[in-house]
């Protein structure tokens, strides 16, 4: 026998196999579209005004030479001073945040006796 919820009781129901397959709220996939809606095409806002090129050099192939580089220096320190300057910065937060986490459980485990 196939059941399925039903909608007024909230309680399981006889019922037929193909409306057990297809239970409520459960709907068949959609057919594919068909076509485009506008089939206009459409301007983008850049072409209406003035052609902005980007003027830079592409740095890519510099920083996959860097970065690839066998001189046995982490990835996160290969820029040089600053990644040294953020990496024990974040290091130092890091230690600090620890101990004073360490410090407020000492604290709230050992509370001042009156």
């Amino acid at each position: 026998m196939y059941y399925k919820l039903s909608g007024f009781t909230q309680r399981l129901t006889g019922s037929a196999p193909s409306t057990a397959y297809s239970p409520q709220g459960l709907k068949p996939t959609p057919p594919p579209p068909s076509t485009m809606i506008f089939a206009t095409p459409t301007k983008v806002v850049s072409e209406s005004g003035p052609v902005v090129e980007y003027m830079g050099t592409n740095k890519v192939p510099e920083m996959q030479k860097l970065f690839q580089s066998q001189d046995g220096v982490p990835v996160h320190l290969k820029k040089g001073l600053p990644d040294k300057l953020l990496y024990r910065t974040t290091m130092a937060l890091t230690v600090g945040g620890t101990l004073y986490c360490l410090v407020a459980l000492y604290m709230a485990a050992n509370p001042p006796r009156k």
